[in-house]
């Protein structure tokens, strides 16, 4: 196939930012088309939180794949990968979430993954969190936390020094046979290739272009709350909750409403409900006491099978989108994979459980949060 010379990149997040520069870092002249600034979408609502402590071989090879970018990354201008472990752990009285934390390690560990089963008493000494009410924990070392803004900042710089011209404020839509891009349906500027990367907005887009893809937005919620935390990165898998460090203290979240959102009319602020429960579970857990700084709520997309949209629609028409929630996380990754795909690089090639097309875009699913741990051993993050 020959190499498009002039590709087009829809959505200016953490997955459009990196795919654009590394498009023109091979020697396309790109376009980036965003509707609001870059970052402003979800990318600007992401916890930050990465690591590699999958169960599954495709999820560990682009986790493995996206944390030596990260930590390449790291100190590029204010772009900073802070090393931080990840405490997964079950409740006492939470049998199955203890069953299936267990399942999920010994899986992990299959994987070569650096990740042990520790008791309550154990991870009381090494961190400072409370474990008072923990059966089973697990801990994974390599695993860290970053800023989505200053990723952002970084790949905007990258992406200017690299010749790409950015297009912010217009709404567009795509087409397809031949790949294009009309500003407010109007003009189309023609491309060798496109790529959709707008989030949970790439199903609209591409189904106006007549190619419907399978996924669906849902809600999820989170703080930052002012204290004095210095412990891991920890998610409680009995109330499906999380929190990491930040500047402010610590960011915390859960707040998932499992059920499908309208991306065109849903409440960016977060619910009473959730500050409350949040702050007394993050309360409990870090020992301290946090004030909100600031709280809000944001989008996630899902699959039927929790696997991302990344691959060919047609021919040159390109999505990267349905992370449940980690695409922030493995950015880095897809952005590498995603470049070398449409400029047909033999050394890069996607992982088919990520075809688009496996789909037909009419099928019935139920949501389901991305950051879960269950009986199939799987552990996915925000």
């Amino acid at each position: 196939m020959q190499s498009p010379d002039r590709v087009a990149v829809v959505g200016a997040g953490a997955v459009g930012l990196t795919v654009a520069a590394d498009l023109a870092a091979n020697g396309a002249r790109v376009t980036l088309f965003e509707r609001d600034a870059p970052g402003a979408g979800m990318t600007g609502r992401a916890a930050g939180i990465c690591y590699d402590a999958y169960a599954e071989d495709i999820d560990v090879s682009v986790a493995d794949r996206a944390m030596v970018r990260f930590r390449s990354l790291s100190g590029d201008g204010a772009f900073v990968f802070h090393e931080t472990p990840y405490v997964f752990l079950a409740r006492t009285g939470d049998d199955a979430s203890a069953s299936a934390l267990r399942e999920a390690v010994e899986r992990m560990q299959v994987h070569g993954r650096d990740v042990s089963t520790v008791a309550a008493d154990e991870l009381g000494e090494r961190f400072p969190i409370q474990t008072d009410d923990v059966a089973l924990a697990g801990v994974a070392e390599n695993a860290g936390w970053a800023d989505p803004a200053a990723y952002v900042d970084l790949f905007v710089e990258r992406c200017e020094d690299a010749g790409v011209e950015f297009r912010v404020g217009d709404a567009v839509s795509v087409r397809s046979d031949p790949p294009g891009v009309a500003i407010d349906d109007v003009v189309t500027a023609r491309f060798d290739a496109v790529v959709v990367a707008a989030g949970v907005h790439s199903r609209r887009l591409l189904a106006d272009a007549g190619h419907p893809i399978a996924l669906k937005p849902y809600r999820v919620q989170a703080l930052v709350g002012e204290c004095e935390y210095d412990g891991p990165i920890v998610y409680d898998a009995t109330d499906e909750s999380y929190l990491r460090p930040h500047p402010a203290g610590v960011l915390a979240g859960d707040g998932v409403e499992p059920v499908e959102a309208d991306p065109t009319d849903w409440d960016v602020t977060a619910d009473d409900w959730f500050v409350r429960e949040s702050l007394t579970a993050t309360s409990h857990r870090t020992k301290t006491t946090p004030t909100v700084e600031r709280a809000w709520a944001g989008l996630c997309g899902a699959t039927p099978d929790r696997n991302p949209l990344v691959g060919a629609v047609d021919d040159g028409l390109y999505v990267a989108a349905g992370w449940h929630g980690h695409g922030f996380m493995w950015a880095p990754a897809i952005g590498e994979l995603l470049a070398g795909a449409v400029l047909g690089s033999a050394d890069e090639s996607l992982p088919q459980q990520f075809d688009p097309c496996r789909f037909d875009g009419d099928e019935s699913f139920a949501v389901v949060d991305g950051m879960t741990l269950d009986g199939d051993g799987e552990s996915r993050e925000k």
